[in-house]
């Protein structure tokens, strides 16, 4: 089965929005190292449609201008890439798509075909919808230590979705590599479950 991944740039406050605007100064190898991974190796990208644009704007000339970037944009290029929207409309970038039917079954058929991972990068509400259905298998942030104060988060205020760590890595910048998956099954617990790991004096 095809592992579908999720990767976002996070701030310590949870912003997810216009990450141009704050997480470049921590852009580093071992960065660059982890988004390689998630998104860049990569046979299928699965993209909400303003998140396509956004690389269609960028990648493409990228690509073609040969700079020290074109690398992975050439990865990106060649990937199937699968665009969520209702809109009817041409996608100018190679191998470009419109998703068919619904997101939640079409993304569980995908798991199933024969292939490498399918990767998500951006897409908020893609990765939310996934991620509440148990469709999400990796959720990858890089959570980087500053406070925006506004903006997007990548959870809805009432969201309550239990999470299992898969790994953790720090880099040299403070930034935090975590990974998730859905923790089907999440301890319970109360105060007075909790109350006994209390040091006593």
């Amino acid at each position: 089965m095809r592992k579908i991944t999720a990767g976002l740039f996070m701030s310590l406050d949870g912003v997810i929005a216009d990450p141009q605007d704050w997480h470049f100064p921590y852009f580093d190898d071992a960065m660059g190292a982890a988004v390689d991974a998630q998104l860049g190796s990569a046979d299928t990208l699965l993209l909400g449609r303003v998140t396509y644009d956004g690389f269609a704007d960028a990648w493409p000339d990228r690509e073609a201008e040969g700079g020290p970037d074109a690398v992975f944009a050439k990865k990106l290029g060649d990937a199937r890439k699968l665009v969520v929207t209702h809109q009817d409309r041409d996608f100018p970038w190679r191998n470009s798509e419109r998703l068919d039917g619904e997101l939640t079954e079409a993304a569980a058929a995908l798991r199933n075909e024969p292939g490498g991972d399918v990767a998500i990068s951006g897409s908020v509400s893609v990765v939310r919808q996934l991620l509440a259905e148990g469709l999400l298998d990796e959720l990858h942030l890089l959570v980087h230590p500053i406070v925006v104060g506004k903006g997007q988060r990548l959870f809805a205020e009432g969201t309550t979705i239990p999470l299992r760590l898969l790994s953790s890595e720090t880099f040299g910048t403070g930034v935090l590599h975590v990974v998730y998956t859905r923790d089907e099954a999440a301890p319970g617990g109360s105060y007075d479950d909790a109350k006994a790991h209390l040091v006593q004096e």
